[in-house]
């Protein structure tokens, strides 16, 4: 039986893994879990083995107070060693957020590991150098302040950022969960990811998207036009990828229309694009 805790690279890593068949691996956003996908799990463990990993500075995973320990490169490395000691040569990969574009460049480093993908609100990072410049200065200007005001500022602070706006339309009860979760993290890891891996931190896939060859199903919601835009063009660059928009759902379009993204990834699992 798979211990909850998995020791890579001298970290600890949190990992859950429930059902049966073909392996899927899930990688959460940035302030994310593996608890972000329990809902799922009814969905999706009838038909694979499902595999659910808190990233490094995430929940109960390991958050070491070395930023160069958090590059998208020691990253990829982590995820290939977690496939490494369950055995398993490939895996699908469903990524959200941060846990797409992490799942983009394991895609770019080792593709005979990935099957496929399935990328919710995601990005092949930001293709101008200034832009990723200007934006690592932002990331590292809040990694600062979320260490100098604390985890519960930090979280309350991001829930309101207008990229989240539409998940006032939860229920209350959903939002304190969703709360609650972000909580399981730590200020070190939270800011330390955003210096170490960040949309500027990371180099940019967009020339590379059409050498993946790996079949992809793009998941945005209608209410997040920016990542609308994003997904449309990386779905003209893909070699096989597939765009899908969920009315009704901005960029968490997995927690604002939950059956709605269960059928999309079930039906891509089943039947590939014909879903």
């Amino acid at each position: 039986m798979l211990q909850p805790t998995m020791h890579l690279h001298n970290l600890e890593f949190h990992v859950e893994r429930t059902g049966s068949g073909p392996p899927l691996l899930l990688l959460h956003g940035f302030t994310g879990s593996s608890a972000e996908w329990a809902a799922l799990l009814p969905a999706l463990a009838p038909l694979r083995t499902v595999i659910a990993v808190d990233l490094i500075g995430h929940g109960r995973s390991s958050a070491p107070a070395d930023p160069a320990r958090y590059t998208m490169e020691h990253c990829v490395a982590d995820v290939l060693a977690l496939l490494d000691a369950l055995g398993l040569a490939r895996a699908d990969v469903l990524g959200y957020s941060m846990g797409g574009r992490v799942a983009l460049h394991v895609a770019a480093a080792a593709p005979e590991r990935v099957g496929s993908l399935i990328l919710e609100s995601s990005s092949p990072g930001l293709a101008d150098a200034a832009e990723r410049a200007a934006r690592a200065t932002s990331d590292n200007a809040l990694a600062d302040r979320i260490e100098r005001e604390g985890l519960d500022w930090f979280v309350d602070h991001w829930a309101a950022i207008p990229l989240f706006a539409s998940q006032q339309a939860l229920p209350l009860a959903e939002r304190a969960a969703l709360r609650a979760r972000r909580r399981q993290g730590s200020a070190q890891g939270y800011a330390n990811s955003l210096r170490g891996m960040g949309t500027g931190r990371q180099g940019s896939l967009w020339a590379r998207l059409p050498t993946l060859g790996v079949p992809a199903l793009l998941v945005s919601g209608a209410l997040d036009q920016k990542y609308v835009a994003i997904h449309d063009q990386m779905a003209e660059r893909l070699a096989e990828a597939r765009h899908l928009s969920v009315s009704g759902a901005g960029h968490t379009v997995h927690l604002e229309q939950r059956e709605a993204f269960a059928q999309l990834v079930v039906g891509f699992l089943r039947q590939g694009f014909r879903c």
